[in-house]
């Protein structure tokens, strides 16, 4: 089993690249065969299936397959430590620009 830091790696990894954020995007809306992913995208088959492997190694993809199709559908749970990761650092500006009001005089949205 991958350590909880690979773990993060992989799904920072996983949403790095744009065409990954986008097919996120589009199974945010719900569960999407494999020919439908592949006709909103400018990828090969092979191409496709490389970034879909990627998403599921990371956990933020399952897929099932019915007779020779395949379903993918987003399992959002691991976004939740980008998510947490993330607010650390909005934390950290809100402060920063809250001082630089502070600063140069202005009221701060508190």
């Amino acid at each position: 089993m991958a350590s909880r830091t690979s773990a993060d790696a992989e799904v920072f990894r996983a949403i790095a690249d744009p065409t990954r954020r986008a097919l996120l995007d589009q199974l945010r809306a719900g569960p999407r065969w494999f020919g439908e992913l592949h006709a909103s995208v400018p990828l090969t088959k092979g191409g496709l299936s490389q970034h879909l492997r990627i998403l599921r190694e990371a956990g933020l993809v399952t897929s099932t397959v019915h007779g020779r199709r395949s379903r993918f559908e987003l399992a959002p749970a691991p976004l939740r430590e980008v998510a947490v990761w993330v607010d650390r650092y909005e934390q950290f500006w809100d402060e920063a620009l809250g001082r630089l009001d502070t600063l140069m005089g202005r009221p701060s949205d508190e």
